[in-house]
């Protein structure tokens, strides 16, 4: 028996995606404050629909792929551990100097310094000093080291981030310090720059090191108690998690850098969305992931979704390569509210999944996304995640006539539709920014929606930005972690090493063979297979004068002289292709700044030839008076279970699933895809 197992934890739900000899099952529970709890919550419904007992399901599973949201939440409410930070004599105040605290806000009185991580009085300096080119000018001496670490250790900190000027030039220092803390302060975390990301910026450096090391501590409780919660019940294979980067690494490799961990649920729906964008045909495609708590957005184009570098983490800027989504608080359980100005709001707070929305019947009486839905109508109260969750209508109209219809002067059923098409408004909002803010028209594209809440929403947000064809998965409540699954093992070493075309090529191959022999390590210690290994090498290049880079990948091989041409070639197209055609700064110098290896293992997972169900079901035709946005409209609509018996309507209708429902609007044709899932075509719009 083959068993894979994806896990995604959201800030409401947690997901969870069995494939059992080719046959897919899901499960779904409330997320917890611990997320162990959660994730066994999920887990063992997944056990109970796969027909396992406890005994026979962990000791069979043999692939275990986490995403979760420790160190997002941890980012977003700036809940971290006490850090502290030892950076170069004379560089204290680098984090709060930032980028002169300039934002986008035309408001000077909103002009906000960045985030703290690190208070001021926790940074502490260290006699040290090494200069551009790697040459030591101060040497450091050990009782400098002991001083700083004790001074550190003083003010509290749990976790220690080392930031030394120049340290990507020459580690021998920040090595030293780590040494030091190995041999004397052996339960202290702590973080190096130089094994983190070791590239030039040392703002951006210092953000990154510090991040990490606030995290390390908050993510090593969580991992010890689930890992010994997973031991008892049997599970053998290691956890492997999902990164920043779109691919995953074992738990060990992770908690060296932890901060990587960032967003890394979402970036699963991404990796999904790629998959089934290739097995339909369609290069182009846009992601709307909605759960309970935000809706995340990005853009696959040409079966690859887009690495942004210089990742904005927490309002932070970072040295972090990062897949691209675009994330707003929209969710299921966004709340809805009337600010100071008399204007509905909706979000970007979230009631979570405790008390959650006021229908939970849980305390909860602030009326959220949910709420609004349900009044519609386009919630069946009683085959809410297949029947298992009771849903209260009455609590749902008292929290929008309180909070919504009585200060704005509507009937409950108009803030209902109010807060519907605003949360549609902000969605729609969200894939603008990622496709005409970039220079790509939306209708060029197919959406592909997925998540608990997303069904409801997704051909109205497709009407909004253009878009006429749509795929809703037929697992889009646990996509994500199906998504999970299927991403491959992804390790990235990189350097800044700066290089011209006018210096020898054998320099820069240099470069780029040391990175590789990481990676080949790096190979071996995960026990990736030879024929299921890739490496790829990467630079971020730019024009002589320029202050950022633009990446690009090289031939496979040893670079030579004759490559160079090729290389400004590529570079010049990478370049024009992001900031469009004639941009290219062609009569100056190309620098290369940062050789990269991205070394990839690819996934050995099962094909999923059928889901659980499949074949198990019969249609059933409901009829249900409905509230529809798109016209304003009360009427009744046909509501589909076993829609695969089915396989063709067309709207008004709803297509209830055990854990969510899709909406068809007015004049949209909805059919089943051969995989089994739900192609909606839209009327295009003049």
């Amino acid at each position: 028996m083959a068993l894979h197992v994806g896990i995604d934890v959201g800030g409401t739900f947690t997901d969870a995606v069995a494939v059992l000899d080719n046959r897919a099952v899901r499960g779904k529970a409330f997320s917890t404050k611990d997320v162990t709890t959660g994730i066994l919550g999920a887990l063992a419904v997944l056990r109970e629909r796969a027909g396992l007992s406890e005994e026979e399901f962990y000791p069979a599973v043999d692939r275990f792929v986490l995403g979760n949201t420790i160190v997002t939440n941890a980012v977003d409410e700036q809940k971290y551990a006490t850090v502290a930070l030892l950076t170069t004599q004379g560089f204290r105040d680098t984090m709060r100097i930032a980028r002169s605290a300039r934002t986008d806000e035309r408001d000077p009185h909103r002009m906000l310094p960045p985030p703290r991580i690190v208070e001021r009085g926790r940074v502490i300096e260290v006699a040290e000093r090494v200069d551009a080119h790697g040459e030591v000018l101060v040497p450091l001496r050990q009782e400098a080291v002991a001083a700083a670490v004790d001074a550190a250790l003083a003010t509290g900190a749990e976790a220690i981030a080392v930031c030394l000027l120049w340290s990507f030039r020459n580690p021998a220092h920040e090595q030293a310090i780590g040494r030091y803390l190995r041999e004397n302060h052996p339960t202290v975390p702590f973080t190096l720059s130089s094994s983190l990301t070791p590239v030039y910026r040392e703002y951006e450096r210092m953000v990154t090191t510090a991040l990490d090391a606030a995290v390390k501590p908050l993510v090593a409780s969580h991992f010890d108690h689930l890992a010994e919660e997973l031991r008892a019940r049997g599970l053998r294979t290691r956890v492997q998690i999902m990164q920043v980067h779109g691919g995953f690494l074992s738990v060990e490799e992770t908690s060296k850098a932890p901060i990587s961990m960032f967003n890394s649920g979402p970036v699963g729906g991404v990796t999904g969305a790629r998959l089934l964008g290739q097995q339909l045909g369609r290069r182009r495609v846009l992601t709307a992931d909605m759960g309970g708590t935000s809706l995340d957005a990005a853009a696959i184009m040409d079966d690859e979704f887009r690495l942004l570098p210089r990742a904005e983490i927490g309002g932070l800027p970072t040295s972090l390569t990062v897949v691209d989504i675009e994330t707003i608080g929209a969710g299921g359980g966004s709340a809805a509210w009337v600010d100071g100005r008399g204007l509905l709001r909706v979000g970007p707070h979230s009631t979570g999944s405790t008390p959650g929305p006021a229908c939970y019947g849980k305390g909860g009486t602030r009326p959220a996304v949910t709420d609004a839905a349900l009044v519609l109508g386009l919630i069946n109260p009683e085959y809410y995640l297949g029947g298992t969750v009771e849903l209260y209508p009455d609590l749902a109209r008292e929290a929008l006539r309180t909070h919504v219809a009585e200060p704005l002067g509507l009937t409950v059923d108009a803030a209902a539709e109010g807060v519907y098409r605003l949360a549609t408004s902000q969605m729609a909002n969200a894939l603008r920014k990622i496709t005409v803010n970039r220079g790509h028209d939306p209708r060029e594209f197919t959406l592909v929606g997925f998540g608990g809440a997303c069904g409801l929403f997704a051909a109205s947000i497709a009407a909004e930005i253009g878009v006429t064809e749509l795929v809703i998965p037929r697992n889009a409540a646990v996509f994500s972690a199906y998504g999970l699954m299927h991403a491959d093992s992804v390790f990235s070493a990189v350097r800044t090493s700066p290089w011209t075309m006018q210096q020898p090529a054998a320099d820069l191959d240099r470069e780029f063979q040391a990175l590789e022999r990481r990676a080949r390590e790096w190979f071996e210690a995960e026990g990736i297979p030879e024929d299921r290994r890739e490496l790829h090498r990467e630079a971020d290049m730019k024009f002589a004068g320029q202050i950022f880079e633009v990446t690009t990948r090289l031939s496979s091989g040893a670079f030579t002289e004759a490559d160079k041409d090729e290389l400004r070639a590529r570079f010049i197209a990478d370049y024009e292709k992001e900031f469009g055609t004639g941009t290219a700064w062609t009569e100056t110098d190309i620098l290369l700044v940062n050789s990269r290896v991205r070394a990839v293992g690819r996934s050995d997972v099962q094909r999923v030839r059928r889901s659980a169900e499949a074949g198990e079901e019969t249609h059933t035709l409901l009829r249900r008076t409905v509230l529809e946005p798109a016209t304003g409209t009360r009427a009744e609509v046909d509501a589909h279970r076993g829609f695969a018996a089915l396989a063709r309507a067309k709207g008004p209708c709803l297509l209830e699933e055990p854990d969510t429902t899709v909406l068809v609007p007015t004049g949209a044709t909805v059919e089943l895809t051969e995989a089994g899932h739900f192609l909606i075509r839209l009327e295009p719009t003049v």
